[in-house]
């Protein structure tokens, strides 16, 4: 095929106002990834799209294997798909109230839930 590209695992772009740390989560548009690096303000960075990433989770939410899960991007966390919350993937562990991480199977888009 030659207008092939790249699987799209690790996407290219732009970092974003106050730049990011390695392992951080970013959004841009309705991609949803986690930074491979650090990067400065308006430097390229790569994030991945997929994969299974520790992220922090909030507190109080309840998440069983398989559940859907959203970002809150404004408290930078995972939690439970609502409005203004962005669907990123699935929990592929059990974090119940109290846990402040959880693993997640990421599907590389985040569309904001009305």
């Amino acid at each position: 095929m030659k207008n092939y590209l790249q699987n799209g695992h690790i996407v290219r772009v732009t970092t974003p106002a106050g730049g990011i740390a390695s392992g951080d989560a970013l959004i841009v548009g309705s991609i949803f990834g986690i930074a491979a690096y650090s990067a400065a303000e308006g430097d390229p960075v790569e994030f991945s799209t997929t994969g299974v990433f520790q992220l922090p989770k909030a507190s109080a939410a309840v998440l069983t294997v398989g559940a859907h899960v959203a970002w809150d991007n404004t408290a930078k966390e995972v939690t439970t798909p609502a409005a203004g919350r962005f669907p990123i993937g699935v929990a592929v562990e059990a974090a119940g109230n109290g846990i402040t991480s959880v693993a997640v199977r990421l599907d590389g888009v985040a569309t904001a839930a009305a």
